[in-house]
């Protein structure tokens, strides 16, 4: 306490100084309109511009959670996208047992789950990625994995809470795709070079296709993929003169370099598909 008072005795005459400068200041600011505008306008720059840096800071430390948080979203929207759902071809028997959409009979086709990325390489001849899903999960073999821009492979192994995909980087990787703009389906694949380019071949000399056009995947891959998502973008289009189709030179759509989450898709009505295709071929034998 006797320190407290001696302080103030030998800087008296600067604490007065400051005591009188802020009320001078109070009075200024309170009693006159434009000062007080003034005033209000320089603090809440000054305010909003310490709050936005602290924002920034704390942001950072939270990304984590905002990643999960958007994830989580993400597989709540494709799931109620009404393309998840299809009505049974009446012309054939088809027995499903999950409930209903609606009324009118529509079945849910496709099953979303999101996914964290923990292990993945693009460097080695068959690349693959482990994301934190398993069994416990509901994530099986043979599932397809897509990212928030496009295809990223299939499911080819699982533990109870981990399962490795299969990257379109992958020596045995195959997917249907069409062009987007006329629909001709080829066969994507990865010829084992380039991380940054894949290949789909088989698409006919008759169809126009320019660099820049839009691939995605093909009715003939709704199996793994629901029609319509996004493979690659062409950036060259080989002429064999030796043949009558086109080999072309794909940018995939997702950027396998820094692929952080992805959603698995289940095929809900596979089975009885593959039910039906093996009733259809009996009959036809």
């Amino acid at each position: 306490m006797r320190n407290i008072f001696l302080f103030i005795r030998r800087y008296f005459n600067f604490v007065f100084f400051v005591v009188l400068q802020i009320a001078a200041l109070y009075i200024l600011f309170h009693y006159n309109k434009f000062h007080e505008a003034v005033f209000s306008g320089v603090a809440n720059e000054l305010t909003g511009s310490i709050g936005g840096k602290y924002n920034n800071v704390t942001y950072y430390f939270h990304l984590k959670k905002t990643n999960d948080a958007l994830a989580k979203e993400n597989e709540e929207l494709r799931n109620k996208l009404l393309t998840n759902f299809e009505s049974p071809d009446t012309t054939q028997k088809l027995v499903q047992d999950t409930v209903p959409f609606d009324t009118l009979g529509h079945f849910r086709k496709y099953l979303y789950r999101s996914a964290r990325v923990v292990n993945n390489t693009v460097s080695l001849p068959n690349n693959t990625l482990t994301i934190n899903r398993g069994e416990k999960q509901g994530i099986h073999k043979n599932m397809g994995v897509i990212s928030p821009s496009g295809v990223v492979g299939v499911v080819i192994n699982t533990s109870s809470n981990y399962a490795v995909v299969m990257s379109l980087l992958h020596r045995q990787s195959k997917v249907y795709a069409s062009l987007k703009k006329t629909g001709e389906t080829g066969q994507v694949f990865w010829d084992g070079n380039s991380p940054l380019y894949i290949t789909l071949k088989n698409i006919p000399k008759s169809a126009q296709v320019a660099k820049g056009d839009s691939v995605v995947t093909s009715q003939y891959a709704s199996y793994r993929f629901p029609q319509g998502i996004l493979v690659g973008t062409v950036m060259d289009v080989v002429d064999d003169k030796t043949s009558s189709f086109y080999t072309l030179r794909l940018k995939p759509a997702t950027n396998f370099f820094n692929v952080q989450y992805v959603t698995v898709i289940e095929n809900l009505l596979k089975d009885e598909q593959a039910k039906l295709e093996e009733e259809t071929n009996k009959i036809n034998q």
